[in-house]
């Protein structure tokens, strides 16, 4: 069992027969009273996104995962299929597991599988990750002091802002956890 307090983001949980893992974390501190946490919490096998409030001195149910670095062999839209690096067996996923972490995954790519009783449950990407640019709306030349940006389309749909000087058919790496242009690959 687990003390709500020591819940942070990231930290995966049973609670009511579902596998839930923390988005966000709030702890709260009244003058009086029991503090309260509140959580941002999803739902791993259906991907779901709920508000779960704890009174300090609640427990919740640990739960065993384990780990496997995988590669991403590709999407049929329904699932996305991996393969295990130690022991080449394939995986497939579905796309509500995976979630908001689709648009960064692109094919040959490394990430990381989480299983809960050989159930897969979760994928961990890298911090940031390489991505091309197909589609990018043109510069305008002129006050690029001020930080000027643009919208680009990745390989993998995902939309990006980025400086004037990036063109199409550059490759960009952009953080998976804001979603954000980092620099030039």
């Amino acid at each position: 069992m687990i003390d709500v307090n020591d819940l942070r983001k990231g930290v995966t949980f049973e609670l009511d027969g579902r596998l839930l893992k923390v988005i966000e974390y709030s702890h709260n501190k009244p003058g009086r009273g029991n503090a309260t946490i509140r959580t941002k919490v999803r739902d791993l096998r259906n991907g779901n996104v709920l508000d779960k409030t704890f009174q300090s001195g609640d427990r919740v149910q640990d739960i065993r995962l384990d780990h496997h670095q995988a590669t991403f062999l590709y999407s049929d839209g329904n699932l996305f299929h991996f393969m295990d690096s130690e022991n080449y067996e394939q995986t497939a996923i579905a796309t509500v597991v995976v979630g908001e972490n689709a648009p960064y995954i692109r094919e040959g790519q490394e990430v990381k599988l989480t299983f809960h009783e050989s159930e897969p449950i979760d994928v961990e990407l890298p911090a940031s990750v390489d991505l091309k640019i197909v589609s990018a709306e043109m510069g305008v030349k002129g006050d690029t002091a001020t930080g000027a940006t643009k919208s680009v389309t990745t390989e993998t749909g995902l939309k990006v802002n980025v400086p004037l000087f990036v063109e199409n058919g550059d490759t960009i790496k952009v953080d998976t956890r804001t979603g954000q242009y980092l620099t030039r690959a």
